[in-house]
């Protein structure tokens, strides 16, 4: 079988490398055990505003510019609903934080995604006596039916290869790279944390951060937002919400734990005051870099083996444009930004 590319991986970065295939007709195979769980456990997130400091995000305006777009033909390509647009209000703890956030109003890059009036909170059920903050330009991509209905998309193609990638299997050749039966020009790694058993990238700064995140049943809350505070608190269907996440940087499974449950709690009591009921917990690995940007290039000893990973806590936002940026650096020789590029980590290769 000969193919222009192979994938390695089958989350979001994988999704959206193999719609830049898809779009410019280049012949593809997606090779993945579904062993990684960042994309699956995710909170889905689009948010141009760091809410913490209130600033924007890195890119924001035109991260969000590719992403949208890029939903929306993934919808009408799978025939389901993915992109919920809903405004997050960031719940104000003082009138301290009142007056940072008006004042971040007037700054250039924060101007377009944010309400300058208060919002005044109507809801008995949610504690937040001073209010909130408005941020437009949010929403949630439900990226746990993305995958799995991507992966299906690719089988039916028969483009998609259920099992553990074998990096003895892996050959480099005149002409480009041999796997099993497999012949391809180009291979490209999208192993989110993954990547820490790939003898090819395994040295690159990719920190893993555990996330955890609980679903509850709350009948009355009834809300129409998403709500941020020191958690978030995203309605689904049916009154369920998705509250999280947490971050926790020496445990490195996939396996939920009552430690992080009782964290989520804990402060969610604090922002609510209706009965609710744990429904569902999920955990995963984020691939995070340490300078906080992707990790985007080719291998320096080896230029057929590409990399795509480190998408971090904004992946929803910032995945389509990565994509492109590795699709136009393969296939045009386009130059990627400095700040993504993996050349900025050359002497870990040496």
């Amino acid at each position: 079988m000969n193919y222009d590319y192979i994938i390695v991986g089958s989350g979001l970065a994988s999704i959206m490398f193999a719609e830049q295939l898809r779009t410019h007709q280049k012949s593809f195979v997606v090779i993945s055990d579904r062993s990684q769980q960042a994309s699956v456990v995710a909170s889905g997130l689009y948010n141009p505003v760091v809410l913490k400091r209130f600033t924007a995000a890195w890119k924001a305006d035109s991260h969000l510019r590719s992403a949208i777009p890029r939903y929306a033909n993934l919808e009408h390509l799978l025939g389901i609903k993915l992109d919920y647009v809903i405004p997050i209000h960031r719940v104000f703890n003082s009138i301290q934080e009142q007056n940072n956030w008006f004042l971040a109003c007037d700054k250039p890059l924060l101007n377009q995604f944010l309400n300058p009036n208060l919002i005044n909170n109507k809801n008995k059920f949610v504690k937040a006596p001073f209010g909130f903050g408005e941020v437009y330009s949010t929403g949630k991509i439900d990226t746990q039916i993305l995958i799995e209905a991507y992966r299906s998309f690719l089988s039916d193609k028969n483009q998609y290869i259920a099992e553990t990638f074998d990096y003895d299997s892996l050959i480099e050749t005149s002409g480009g790279i041999a796997y099993k039966s497999i012949k391809s020009k180009y291979i490209v790694f999208t192993e989110g944390f993954g990547i820490h058993k790939n003898p090819y990238f395994k040295q690159l700064p990719l920190e893993g951060t555990k996330g955890e995140i609980v679903t509850i049943h709350a009948p009355e809350l009834k809300l129409e937002t998403i709500l941020k505070s020191s958690i978030f608190v995203i309605p689904m269907e049916s009154d369920n919400y998705l509250v999280g996440s947490t971050y926790e940087w020496t445990d490195k499974t996939n396996t939920p734990t009552s430690k992080a449950k009782s964290q989520l709690l804990e402060k969610l009591e604090l922002l609510i005051s209706c009965s609710y009921e744990v429904v569902n917990q999920r955990a995963g690995i984020r691939p995070t870099v340490s300078d906080r940007r992707p990790l985007v290039g080719c291998h320096p000893n080896h230029n057929r083996m590409y990399v795509l990973n480190g998408l971090g806590t904004r992946g929803v936002l910032i995945a389509p444009s990565m994509a492109e940026s590795l699709y136009e650096f393969i296939e045009s020789n386009t130059p990627l930004p400095e700040e993504i590029d993996i050349n900025r980590f050359t002497s870990v290769f040496s």
